[in-house]
This record gives structure tokens, sequence and C-alpha cells, in this order.
């Protein structure tokens, strides 16, 4: 399906944030998608998978969660190999540090609002996805809005992080289907088994599986990281949800 793409500025408490979205060149209106992306934030795979996930119909906005640092707070190779990852990701960690749950879920707030009140945006719930860091903010966005979020992924965020009583907090408040995608090299069994029980105790429909073979961020085509087969998994969990949802 062709699609269309836009440049915006999203009001926030601490400024406009940048983002793009990208929707269905005709038709509409569309099913609202929050994307977040992961820590390398907005880029060409970026952009290729929203407009990918655009093209099945939805109206995908992505939002620059580290915007109070500028639009691109750290300067990215076209490639993100083994050689310049550790020293990308040394830069990105006190940002990553500094992006409070408060911060998160002021924005989590300016996020949601505008992608509802956007003119081609269908009335009713919205869905939200997130990539490595992203996937712990789709969480919290969806944990802050139960009831208008009703669907919510996160492929290989450190979610687990977040400890017992950090994911009680985190989960019991969801009201949304849940699906988890964790990278081979981030979770043990008996981690994955944890967080399962935790997702259990909240109540939720939810799939969480460890994509065989994987490491952290491979769904990123950019990065050295990348697995055709966890990316193609990771579409063929996300959409099915979507359409359940939204659809």
């Amino acid at each position: 399906m062709p699609t269309r793409t836009a440049t915006l500025l999203i009001p926030t408490p601490d400024g406009r944030a940048d983002a793009f979205a990208v929707f269905p060149d005709h038709g509409g209106p569309h099913p609202g998608v929050l994307m977040y992306p992961d820590a390398f934030g907005i880029r060409p795979v970026i952009r290729e998978m929203a407009r990918e996930l655009a093209g099945h119909g939805y109206y995908v906005l992505v939002p620059n969660f580290f915007h109070r640092h500028g639009p691109s707070p750290v300067e990215l190779p076209e490639y993100i190999d083994d050689d310049v990852r550790v020293g990308i990701i040394g830069q990105l960690m006190p940002l990553v540090r500094a992006h409070t749950t408060d911060l998160t879920l002021r924005d989590a707030d300016a996020f949601v609002r505008f992608l509802t009140a956007r003119p081609e945006v269908a009335a009713g719930p919205v869905a939200v996805t997130g990539y490595c860091f992203g996937g712990l903010l789709a969480l919290r966005t969806a944990s802050a809005h139960p009831g208008q979020v009703a669907a919510v992924a996160g492929f290989h965020g450190p979610v687990a992080a977040e400890g017992p009583d950090g994911l009680h907090r985190l989960l019991s408040a969801i009201t949304a289907e849940v699906h988890l995608g964790h990278a081979a090299s981030d979770l043990s069994p008996e981690t994955l088994a944890a967080l399962d029980r935790a997702l259990d105790a909240a109540g939720l429909r939810y799939t969480s599986e460890i994509y065989p073979g994987t490491v952290h961020g491979f769904t990123m085509s950019d990065t050295s990281a990348f697995d055709p087969e966890g990316l193609k998994r990771h579409w063929e969990h996300l959409l099915p949800l979507l359409d359940r949802a939204l659809t």
C-alpha cells in the first residue's frame, strides 16, 4: 500500500519533540500506532520499518524520545558494527539513565494525545510498539494509558531489568494485549520464566518468548546484531497483534 510521510513537532511539557509519521496515502482514517525507536534513534532503518507497518493500513507516529538533547544527540555511521557499537552505547547510556520514568510518562501523555488528535487517525484505541529501550517505553506508555492502548509490543527491550517490584507496578495497570520478543542473548530461560510469572500475575493476555539465535538489536538491519529470521518473526507476531486489537 502506498504511503505518505510527514515531519512533525509534538508539543510536550519540556518543549517540542521532533517526530515523523507514515500513513496510507488514501482511505482512512487509520488505526494509530505509536512506535518508539531503539536508543540509536530515528534514522533510515526506523523510517523503513515505520513505512512497512504503515503499508498494512496504520498511521505510525515515531517520536524522538531524546528530544531534550536535540534531534540527533549522537552521530551515527551508516552501519553500526561491533567496532563502533561500544563507543556509541557509551555516549547513549547517560541519556538513557537521565530518561526517568517521570520523563517517559510526561512524553507519553503528549505523544498519545497528539496521535489520537490527528485527523488521519481513527477514533478508538491505539497500539504502542518499541525496540530496545523503546520497548520499555512502550510498556510504560501502555501502563499509563489503560483502556486507551489496546496492544503493546516490545522487541529486545530491557523489561526484566525493572526487577520484581518494578515489573508489578509496570504490568498491573496494563489492559492491552502484550507481545514481548526477547533476544536470546538478553534473557536466560529462568529470567524468562520469572517475567512470565509476573505477566500471569497481572492477568494479561500475552505472548513472551525468546527468539532463537538472536542477539540484542536483532531487528535493526543497520547493525551487526541484525538477524533476518528474527525480524521476520517480529512481523509475524506484530501484525496479527495489531490486527486483533485495532481492526
